[in-house]
């Protein structure tokens, strides 16, 4: 078996190894992308209504839509779209704000939260797919080599 450095653009023998890099990661950023459709099928749901659903539960509050665009760095008619697909599952519904009832905000109802649940359970199978050919030493590698990735970027 071939070792790192003998992969092209792995060693020092200034080849594009940053560019090599981003390649690969693209490509199981892809294919990680496939596989949690693959698992999310069964429960009717897109990678993008799972963001939303898993990013509501995150607010100590329900949020407004404006909130969510902001967190999910998408425009707000991705999220009216959104809410409109998971509120027609019964998953969340629109409230209004107590404090202003020209304001929207989006909770989580108890079909989103078992949806939650279930969701949680796809997503680890797709992760164990992806990394089933890494021993518990190399998961905790790349685990510490993304969060280091993950911390230090700007973006």
């Amino acid at each position: 078996m071939p070792s790192s450095s003998d992969r092209p653009g792995t060693g020092s023998s200034g080849t594009d190894s940053s560019g090599t890099l981003a390649e690969q990661l693209l490509r199981l950023t892809r294919r990680l992308h496939r596989a949690q459709q693959r698992h999310l099928e069964p429960l009717g749901l897109t990678p993008a209504q799972s963001r939303l659903l898993r990013a509501v539960i995150h607010f100590a509050e329900p949020p407004r839509m404006a909130d969510l665009a902001e967190r999910l760095e998408v425009v707000p008619r991705a999220v009216t779209t959104l809410v409109d697909a998971l509120e027609a599952t019964g998953s969340v519904r629109r409230v209004p704000d107590p404090a202003n009832r020209r304001v929207v905000r989006i909770e989580v109802t108890d079909a989103g939260r078992a949806t939650l649940r279930q969701l949680r359970t796809a997503r680890r199978a797709a992760a164990e797919e992806i990394l089933a050919p890494l021993t518990a030493e190399q998961r905790e590698v790349l685990d510490g080599l993304l969060t280091d990735l993950l911390t230090s970027s700007p973006a």
